[in-house]
Formats: C-alpha cells, sequence, structure tokens
C-alpha cells in the first residue's frame, strides 16, 4: 500500500466522483482508477461502487475510511517534521 493509493481512496470518498478527484489530486482518471484498483487488491475487497452518478463507499471502504485518513496525518506530520528540521 502506498500513500498515493491512500490520498485517491479519501479524495474520492470525500468527492464521491472518481473524475473529480482526479482532477483535485493531478492524476488523469485512468490513473486514480488504478489506484484505487492496486488498494483494493492489496486489502482484498471492493471499497466503491461505481456507477453513472459516481462512486459510493461500501460496507469495507466506510471502515477503512478513519485509518486511511489517519495514516494521510501521520504521513503529512511526517514531512513536515522532516522539512522543520
Amino acid at each position: 500500500m502506498h500513500e498515493r493509493e491512500f490520498r485517491a481512496f479519501v479524495s474520492i470518498a470525500e468527492i464521491g466522483r472518481m473524475d473529480e478527484a482526479a482532477k483535485a489530486l493531478d492524476y488523469s482518471q485512468p490513473a486514480i482508477s488504478y489506484q484505487i484498483k492496486c488498494l483494493e487488491q492489496s486489502l482484498g475487497v471492493r471499497l466503491f461502487t461505481r456507477d453513472s452518478t459516481g462512486t459510493q463507499l461500501t460496507k469495507a471502504g466506510r471502515a477503512i475510511l478513519p485509518s486511511a485518513r489517519a495514516v494521510l496525518a501521520l504521513i503529512d506530520d511526517m514531512k513536515d517534521a522532516c522539512a522543520a528540521a
């Protein structure tokens, strides 16, 4: 699992659309889809249901969202600490 996968996951969960999340992260839509596919494969679960109106978190997606946010907060804290050193 990688930071970019968690960033993609949290962004899609918050925005509700892969295309808009891709724009927000400055990714292409295929790139963000690939990040989610990799994360889903690593975890062995589907994280989103997808339809023409957007994406919705699955039960598993809702379960890991707080942890994914916590991981990103820790990564950001580490980056800030390194920048301040």
